[in-house]
């Protein structure tokens, strides 16, 4: 069994409220998500959980209208 992990990503485009909402929604129905942190001043999305796959977590991301960069 995979242990809990935490990785952080970089995201562009979020400016509001809305912008965070949206990217937790779309992130947060991967399977293996348990927690989720956005920080809009830095642009940054820390995941929290075991067995989700970066590229799961930019496709959630691009779903919701933002794109992971770096």
């Amino acid at each position: 069994m995979s242990q809990p992990e935490t990785r952080r990503y970089n995201v562009t485009g979020m400016s509001c409220g809305h912008c965070v909402a949206s990217v937790e929604e779309e992130v947060g129905e991967l399977a293996g998500v348990s927690a989720i942190s956005v920080d809009l001043d830095s642009g940054s999305l820390d995941v929290a959980g075991t067995g989700f796959t970066d590229a799961g977590v930019a496709a959630a991301v691009t779903a919701a209208g933002y794109e992971v960069v770096g």
